[in-house]
Order: C-alpha cells, then sequence, then structure tokens
C-alpha cells in the first residue's frame, strides 16, 4: 500500500484526489490535486508536477498524458503526478497567484500560518516530500516569455541530482539557479534528488508537451520503473544564466531565437517607441547561448527581457 496525503493506494492500482490547503471565499476546497499510480512491484516513488506559475500549461497536460497511458500491473515503483500545483495562479492563468499575487516558485519552504501560497508551500513539504524519493518539476518560459529546452541542476547538489538531471534528455544544464525558494530546495535539502525541466512558453504547443512527456519517460526509464533503455547524450554542456533587464520602457522586438548562441555584442533585441525611435538595444554580454527571450511586446524599465547563458564546460557520460 502506498500512501500520500488522503489518498492509500494498492499494488496495482491508481488513484487521485486532493491535498487540503484551504476553501475559497465561495466554500470551494482548494489544495493539491495527485493522480497515484502504485505500481504492482517495488521501486522508487518519482513525484512529477508541473503548474507551478498558472501560465505554464504544457507541462501539465505531458504529466496527465504519461500517467493515463502508465500500467500500474507492469511499473516498478510508484508515480506521483501533481499536473497543476498552483490552481488560483492557473484560474488567474497568471504567473502568481490570484488569491494573494505571490510567485510559488520563490517562498519555498512556505509557512503554514501564512497566507494561501505560504501554506501551499508549507503543505508540499509536509505531505509530499516525506511520501516521495524524487522531484521532477516542470515548467515552461510561461505566457511573457518563450525558453530554450533545458534542465535545472542546482548548485551545490551535483553528486545528489546530477543523475536525473542527466536523465531529463537535454543538451542544456543550467547550473545554479541563485534564487531560492524553489520547488526543488526543500526536497534536496530532504537529501532527495530534484530537478527542474524548462521548455517552450509563450502559448502551448503540443510540440512542447512531447518534449515533456519524453523526459519524464526518459526519467522513468532511468530509474528502472518502466520497460526500456534510457536515452543518454554523450555529453552534456553546462551554462549558468544572466538575466538582462531594460533600462527603457517600450515596444520590445527580439532579434535572437531559444537556444541561439551568440557572440560578446551581439544585437539580441530592441526597445522602441510609438514612432519608431530605437529607445535602446539589448547586446550579448559575452560569448554564449540565448536561454529565454521575452514574448510579450510591452515592456517597462527593470523588466526582464532576456536570459543569457555563459557556457562553463560540459558534462561526459
Amino acid at each position: 500500500m502506498y500512501s500520500i496525503g488522503p489518498l492509500t493506494v494498492a499494488p496495482g492500482e491508481r488513484a487521485q484526489g486532493l491535498i487540503p490547503v484551504g476553501t475559497s471565499s465561495y466554500g470551494v476546497e482548494l489544495g493539491i490535486p495527485l493522480i497515484v499510480v502504485n505500481g504492482a512491484q517495488d521501486g522508487p516513488v518519482l513525484c512529477v508536477d508541473a503548474g507551478v506559475h498558472g501560465d505554464e500549461y504544457d507541462g501539465q497536460e505531458a504529466i496527465r498524458r504519461v500517467l493515463a497511458g502508465i500500467d500500474p500491473a507492469t511499473l516498478r515503483g510508484t508515480v506521483v503526478g501533481i499536473p497543476c500545483l498552483n490552481t488560483p495562479a492557473f484560474e488567474a492563468a497568471a504567473r502568481a497567484s490570484g488569491i494573494d499575487h505571490l510567485n510559488l516558485n520563490r517562498i519555498f519552504p512556505g509557512d503554514a500560518e501564512g497566507s494561501y501560497s505560504q501554506r501551499l508551500a508549507a503543505t508540499f513539504v509536509e505531505k509530499v516530500v516525506p511520501a516521495v524519493d524524487a522531484v521532477v518539476d516542470l515548467h515552461t518560459g510561461g505566457a511573457y516569455g518563450e525558453i530554450a529546452p533545458l534542465v535545472i541542476l542546482q548548485g551545490g547538489y551535483e553528486d545528489l541530482a546530477t543523475d536525473l538531471a542527466l536523465a531529463a534528455g537535454h543538451e542544456l544544464v543550467w547550473k545554479g539557479g541563485k534564487w531560492g525558494g524553489t520547488v526543488r530546495h526543500p526536497v534536496l535539502e530532504a537529501g532527495k534528488p530534484a530537478i527542474t525541466i524548462e521548455c517552450g512558453g509563450a502559448t502551448y504547443r503540443e510540440t512542447n508537451v512531447e518534449h515533456h512527456m519524453h523526459s519524464i519517460r526518459n526519467i522513468l526509464r532511468s530509474l528502472g520503473m518502466i520497460d526500456g533503455e534510457a536515452e543518454l547524450r554523450d555529453t552534456y554542456t553546462t551554462v549558468s544564466g544572466t538575466f538582462a533587464r531594460s533600462a527603457a520602457g517600450g515596444f520590445f522586438v527580439a532579434h535572437a531565437e531559444p537556444g541561439e548562441t551568440c557572440k560578446e555584442g551581439d544585437l539580441i533585441a530592441t526597445i522602441t517607441d510609438h514612432y519608431g525611435n530605437t529607445l535602446e538595444e539589448v547586446t550579448a554580454p559575452q560569448e554564449g547561448i540565448v536561454l529565454w527571450v521575452r514574448r510579450i511586446r510591452t515592456v517597462r524599465p527593470g523588466d526582464e527581457v532576456v536570459i543569457f547563458g555563459e557556457v562553463l564546460g560540459e558534462i561526459q557520460r
């Protein structure tokens, strides 16, 4: 038997349900929606989540499709799917919660006595983290931007999470993520591997759903949970990310695409006024790779417009 939150699932069975967090002003129970597939054979417990940001859709659909296609009779271990961790943000079609306007992916481990998002993070740490062996966190570039396919491997936890990161199957491995409070942090601090997979954004695309599905299945194979050999690359490129912010407000036009290589000084984007006058040129600060590009054309002073990836080296398998 496998238990998480209010669910107890027998071997060879599947179930769905909600870990409660709070109640909306109109009386609807809010919480963490779970899909659990408990294999008939022993094995690890993998949690795959998406919808931490409500405007990132591709991972949500990928989780539903992958878990729907898993046969619990042949599964070794247990898969816990959280297709939409942050339902208030999804309902608002926004990065942040429509209840307290917090960015869930910056406030972990949360606060059990705080606002809804703080309680949501704390509930994940209390109920989900102890019940799983590893976490894969699916993201896109959101409504505001588009990101190249990559995996984020938290700096300082390479020994714990590198194998999981390489099984995601993307050539680019973003080492670091200097900001704290992400889903990864409490899992890693509990001594369990956790990674974030990024792919796509700006809108929902079937291609990106398929990328996420391939990553999940490849990770399941690498953990020995489903049949088949995991597809691993011979080499992976490690990068660090630098955020460029606009100095001027105006109309944003990108001149480079996510995943495109660049040289120092290359023109990446321009910001113009309504008359077509160039107010600012965004150039590459060093040779590297464009990781993320803004897709919303409205830009204000201080907005994120590009993420540059400085190449750090390679990981050879």
